[in-house]
């Protein structure tokens, strides 16, 4: 099977990988006209003025949330509601990976940049989709054992003829936006503990703001602004204290410190910045959220249950300085993975009789947030999705009214929701100024919460504190609980604080959304279908969509050439949770009357549930599910079934069949390029022999679960299903 994958795999990447014309002379392209854009166009021309005034370029998408304000909209309207149904694909291009793909693209004058996987970036001729670039950082592969969720990179930036990337092992890359040469790279962590970044820096002011990842490692949050031109530091910004025997770097890690209890620092405390971040210009402040603590449960963090400031939290400090303004805490106390790290973006709304400049988030805990943006004073909060961990908010304290059970212990398993899927993840919304509107990329998920048995802090595996078991045995012995992770677009009223209408639902996330001046909303179906969609933006009607041959979960932009729309998607991420199905990983764009044609896909059957014999004894059973949680439930899910396309369903895999081809894989690393790096500086051979014997278990408990079912029609749904895509927090 190993063999059958990647052959599948190089012969989808063998495909002419670049450029692939359209069937006709709409989309004739040759490498004298990419010559010719490369030679005369100005490469990445964006100045401070120019994204000040983005919004009067709606021609073009130099930010990745299209202007400072991070709304997702454009005002171009030739692709509309009356001509969407023309709309075809003009021109796509194939990456050199079939990893996911989160980035969303930029369009500056003629060219289209986009980061993937790795932390690679492109650049194409916006006309004809030839390659003008490739830029590879070479990010070394060992890093993966560092990430949480995916070998991913959500975004980059432009400005005076640079791109800007954030890459996996944690540097801040200045690339020449006409050759693609590498001109400085900067570290923006500490290579010895496990941060990383995937996320898409922010240039403002002439800096260039990025946070990064690794909360469930073990690391202290932070946020840093950088130099533009020569990557030198400005300023940083800690979201929790460090050791009090340091001293605080101000007075507001002082008074946090007092929020907290136990040596939470030896933990890191968490609170990192892995995406989130826009700037207020009104009033010259960089907003942006933080992450979870360090481990998940509170019990384990901080034994006397305070509210660990800034974990979970919106902050707004000085553009300039890094100085503090104001901040809200979306979770206080947070012990669900609860990131406030969901895209946040500024609004101009009636509020109190008055237009009222805000801060507009729909969080991972299940609330639609509106923040004042200069003081951060709370004006509403409601629950955009099915939520059980709180009644409301108190509008006098700005406090979560908790349901007590929610709090989960050893002895009291919750069934929370939504689960440390989140209502919503990192996937971007959009405003439409026409309708008043907030389309949420919006989550209906559960997820079952227990305190783990014994829990020891791990240095340099994740903490998490909680049990990633319990879901199967809560579910076994509550079959009629709730469990969906479906995901669905959501037309939200933010003044009023409810829904106007909901798309169709479909397992997993939905992608990222886009809303144009057409009347129209764009959104992919996520991880587990093929489905570029357009709705309308006041019925929500779905007027169109694109069979993408593989998930979408990035946003997709749309610009104008040539006095043309195009709408242009990073698309990549196996359907249906399958990670051992091929994946067409490109970028697709899509013009009225566009008639380029995919290849079609190869056939693939995915493997099926066939355990081999268990012969290991039940202690070495239990050992494996001790180094199981401890180093991979993270990124495989609860008892190795998958997490979505990211990671594979180990119970189904072959690997099972032999501990050499088992070993293979989690000790020599075979699989880098894929992200499963080697663990053998982490496992011994007789650990992974317990993992098998655990992984081996696990499925023979799920087939004969599966043979004692009622026909496939009747029968309840795996517990193992429930976590498909589960996006943890710092991916």
């Amino acid at each position: 099977m190993r063999n059958r994958f990647f052959a599948v795999a190089a012969l989808a990447l063998a495909v002419l990988v670049g450029c692939q014309p359209a069937e006709g002379p709409a989309a004739a392209t040759d490498a004298g006209t990419a010559a010719a854009v490369a030679d005369t166009a100005p490469a990445a021309n964006v100045t401070s003025e120019r994204l000040s005034n983005a919004a009067s370029e709606p021609s073009q998408w130099m930010t990745v949330g299209g202007t400072y304000e991070e709304r997702h909209y454009s005002p171009l309207n030739e692709v509309n509601r009356d001509t969407v149904s023309r709309l075809g694909l003009s021109w796509f291009a194939d990456y050199d990976t079939n990893l996911s793909q989160q980035g969303t693209p930029l369009y500056i004058d003629g060219v289209i940049y986009v980061s993937t996987a790795w932390s690679k970036v492109y650049a194409y001729d916006a006309r004809t989709g030839a390659q003008l670039w490739q830029y590879d950082p070479q990010t070394p592969k060992e890093i993966a054992i560092k990430v949480c969720c995916g070998i991913v990179n959500r975004g980059i930036a432009a400005y005076e003829g640079k791109i800007y990337l954030g890459t996996l092992d944690g540097y801040l890359v200045a690339i020449n936006a006409k050759t693609g040469q590498e001109e400085w790279r900067k570290l923006t962590v500490d290579a010895d503990k496990q941060y990383t970044v995937t996320s898409a820096p922010r240039v403002i002011k002439g800096q260039v703001v990025i946070g990064n990842s690794g909360s469930e490692f073990g690391v202290r949050g932070y946020l840093g602004a950088y130099n533009a031109t020569t990557g030198e530091d400005i300023w940083r910004v800690y979201t929790v204290p460090g050791n009090p025997e340091l001293g605080f770097e101000n007075p507001q890690m002082e008074m946090a410190a007092k929020t907290w209890s136990g040596n939470w620092w030896e933990l890191g405390g968490g609170g990192t910045v892995w995406d989130a971040i826009v700037y207020d210009e009104i009033n010259n402040l960089v907003v942006f959220g933080t992450g979870n603590g360090t481990p998940w449960d509170q019990r384990v963090r901080d034994p006397n249950g305070g509210d660990n400031l800034f974990v979970a939290s919106l902050l707004a400090v000085d553009a300039d300085s890094g100085e503090y303004a104001w901040h809200y805490q979306t979770t206080p106390g947070d012990t669900w993975d609860y990131d406030a790290m969901s895209p946040i973006m500024l609004l101009d709304l009636p509020f109190n009789g008055e237009q009222t400049r805000v801060v507009v988030q729909p969080n991972k805990n299940g609330m639609m947030y509106v923040l004042e943006a200069a003081t951060g004073k709370l004006l509403k909060a409601d629950a955009f999705t099915e939520v059980n961990w709180n009644t409301g908010v108190d509008m006098v304290t700005g406090r979560p009214i908790e349901v007590p059970e929610a709090r989960y212990s050893r002895d009291e398993i919750y069934n929370l929701a939504p689960g440390v899927q989140g209502g919503h993840g990192w996937h971007a919304n959009a405003f439409n100024p026409e309708t008043g509107l907030v389309y949420i990329a919006t989550q209906r998920a559960y997820f079952v919460m227990r305190t783990a048995e014994n829990f020891v802090p791990n240095p340099q595996g994740t903490n998490l504190g909680i049990d990633m078991g319990a879901s199967f045995v809560y579910m076994r012995d509550n079959p009629d609980a709730p469990r969906e992770f479906v995901g669905y677009v959501t037309a939200w009223d933010p003044v009023a604080g409810k829904a106007v209408w909901k798309s169709e639902e479909h397992d997993g996330p939905t992608g990222g959304v886009l809303s144009t001046g057409g009347g129209l909303v764009f959104s992919g179906g996520g991880n587990n279908t093929n489905e570029f969609r357009a709705y309308d933006t006041v019925s929500g009607q779905k007027l169109w969509s694109f069979d993408t041959q593989t998930g979408m979960v990035a946003a997709p932009i749309t610009f104008e050439l040539d006095g043309k729309q195009y709408v242009a998607a990073s698309v990549g991420i196996n359907s249906a949770g399958n990670y051992y199905a091929p994946n067409y990983s490109r970028l697709l764009v899509f013009a009225i009357d566009g008639a380029a044609v995919l290849p079609t896909p190869v056939s693939f059957t995915a493997p099926q549930l066939n355990p081999p014999p268990l012969t290991a004894s039940a202690e070495e059973v239990a050992a494996g599910q001790q180094h199981y949680n401890a180093n991979c439930a993270i990124c495989h899910g609860n008892g190795g079934a998958a997490r979505g396309a990211n990671f594979p369903n180990l119970l189904v895999s072959p690997m099972l069949n032999a501990q050499e081809a088992f070993d293979s894989i989690v000790l020599q690393g075979v699989r880098q390029e894929r992200g499963m790096v080697s663990f053998a500086d982490r496992l011994q051979p007789a650990d992974t022999s317990a993992i098998r014997a655990y992984l081996i278990s696990r499925a023979q408990e799920q087939l004969a679960a599966l043979q004692a079912a009622p026909p496939i029609d009747t029968a309840p749904e795996p517990a193992e299903q429930q976590h498909q895509e589960t996006e943890t927090s710092d991916n």
